[in-house]
């Protein structure tokens, strides 16, 4: 990776010693991404057009989606390119926690990009089947649950936010829960994506978080003085939280209201995969239900909707569900559900950051 071949050099030019710092590596690779989907993004859109790749809007929708029909989607590879060859760059290429953040990128994305495919192909206006998909997703983050589990020297200890010394040894059972936390990521990103800009914005400030709890985690001394898990090596998650934070700044800029470009599922489900990867390797895995707020709102609205519509024979809690849609459907320009949104996200952040301190 570049910095090494760089940093190589460093006993004949002493200030390439800055490139052995993670922090400043973090923030190259966030400049890097943003610059490599800034500049790519145009041509990106283009080619997305040439080869028809459009959104197609279904039917059961708000009815002011229709408008977006014919869209350029799958822009989520702008932000994958973008992401994996930042990371290439500058992450750490004999770190474990990287090629397992690789690992999940590259497998999400492609059952993203079949789903996307299949849709796109008028194969089936619904992409993959929900067993299909739900299956791929499960079997890709077995892998890394068992990979950690027998990873010698990972921590199976559950962090419990709030307090110092809770942290319980949970063995075998943190196999379904590293399972059960990057599926439901993955998914609630996902179904968090139907509005112009509304899902990235949340998660470049996800991500933005985790960058600050990969760099404490990974650092002994600010580590035991927080009375968080100390985990070693995880200061390079910095790095890739990073890159994925600024490769969706740089897609931000296409995909803002009204959006020239949609991420599809290929954006959205490596994306929250990523997330909820990065919060199992960094020991905060329960503060991203607070992180990912947002999130978790999104998909407990689909949720209770469908259940109680089943409950009910017909009934409906929300006007329409994800509940970003309900508040469409009261009236609310869609500029507005998107900035408030954004808002919810970012306090959310910002609680989740202040937990650090209260322990």
């Amino acid at each position: 990776m570049l910095y090494k071949l760089i940093y190589f050099f460093h006993t004949e030019y002493s200030w390439l010693n800055v490139f052995h710092y993670i922090t400043f590596r973090a923030i190259l690779s966030t400049l890097t991404a943003l610059l490599f989907s800034l500049v790519c993004g145009r041509w990106v859109i283009n080619k997305l057009r040439i080869m028809h790749v459009k959104q197609y809007i279904r039917n059961d929708g708000p009815a002011s989606h229709k408008s977006k029909e014919g869209t350029p989607t799958m822009g989520g590879c702008l932000i994958l390119s973008a992401f994996i060859l930042t990371v290439a760059l500058w992450g750490e290429p004999a770190s474990i926690y990287v090629w397992i953040v690789m690992f999940v990128t590259l497998s999400f994305g492609c059952i993203g990009f079949a789903d996307d495919y299949i849709k796109i192909t008028g194969k089936s206006s619904n992409g993959l089947s929900a067993v299909s998909k739900f299956s791929m997703q499960v079997l890709a983050a077995l892998i890394i649950a068992l990979a950690l589990y027998y990873y010698p020297g990972f921590d199976l200890q559950l962090n419990i936010p709030f307090f110092k010394s809770a942290a319980p040894d949970i063995g075998m059972l943190y196999i379904p829960l590293v399972v059960l936390i990057i599926v439901a990521t993955s998914n609630a990103v996902n179904l968090t994506d139907g509005l112009d800009g509304l899902a990235i914005s949340p998660v470049i400030v996800a991500f933005g978080s985790y960058l600050i709890f990969a760099y404490l985690s990974g650092h002994f001394k600010i580590a035991a003085y927080l009375h968080i898990p100390y985990v070693a090596g995880t200061g390079e998650i910095s790095v890739v939280c990073g890159a994925a934070a600024g490769a969706g700044l740089g897609f931000l800029w296409y995909n803002s209201f009204p959006a020239e470009v949609f991420m599809g599922d290929v954006g959205s489900l490596p994306l929250g995969a990523i997330l909820g990867t990065v919060a199992i390797l960094t020991k905060q895995e329960l503060i991203l239900i607070l992180v990912g707020g947002l999130f978790v709102v999104e998909a407990l609205s689909v949720i209770f909707q469908v259940i109680y519509f089943k409950v009910t024979g017909g009934k409906r809690i929300f006007k329409m569900a994800p509940v970003h849609h309900h508040f469409e459907l009261k009236g609310w320009p869609e500029p507005k559900v998107i900035v408030r949104f954004w808002i919810i996200a970012i306090v959310l952040a910002l609680l989740s950051i202040s937990t650090l301190k209260l322990r």
